[in-house]
């Protein structure tokens, strides 16, 4: 059986990162999009990372272009609108597909895991998963969640 601390995905300046990197960690994957309703919750999650770092948490931006076409840009584009807009300094990841046959495997094995309202599929942009110490997916949380509104999920999985 697959854990999440056993997968990798590819950072967004094309290097190889294994989550097993994030072990010990607290972390927050979401999937991101520039041009979004959602957008605005860049700041928040830059927010809760700076705040809770020091605490072990870390928050993990997967941008996708599936819902909307509202990540249209590739790799530079993204980091530039992540850093400038919303002074992102949280690790990004290359563009990736959530759902369908290309999903990727960090969001196939989190859907498996903790399948949502829609079962296995994710509902739209900014959909996030907290992910504990050991590797085992706590919680996932809605699209319309703010980053201000898990701060206690998050706090609760920082002290386990």
């Amino acid at each position: 059986m697959t854990t999440f601390h056993q997968l990798t995905a590819t950072s967004l300046s094309g290097q190889p990162v294994s989550m097993a990197d994030y072990a010990g960690k607290v972390v927050l994957v979401v999937n991101t999009a520039s041009h979004c309703g959602f957008t605005p919750q860049y700041g928040g999650l830059e927010t809760l990372y700076k705040k809770y770092a020091a605490r072990g948490l870390v928050v993990l931006g997967f941008p996708c272009n599936q819902f909307g076409k509202q990540e249209p840009g590739g790799a530079v584009e993204i980091a530039q609108t992540c850093q400038i807009n919303y002074g992102v300094s949280f690790p990004m990841f290359e563009k990736i597909e959530v759902n369908g046959s290309a999903a990727h495997p960090v969001f196939r094995y989190l859907k498996q895991e903790l399948p949502g309202v829609l079962g296995g599929r994710i509902k739209w942009n900014f959909t996030k998963f907290l992910i504990g110490r050991d590797g085992k997916p706590l919680k996932r949380f809605a699209p319309f969640t703010t980053p201000e509104k898990m701060e206690a999920a998050l706090l609760a999985a920082l002290e386990s």
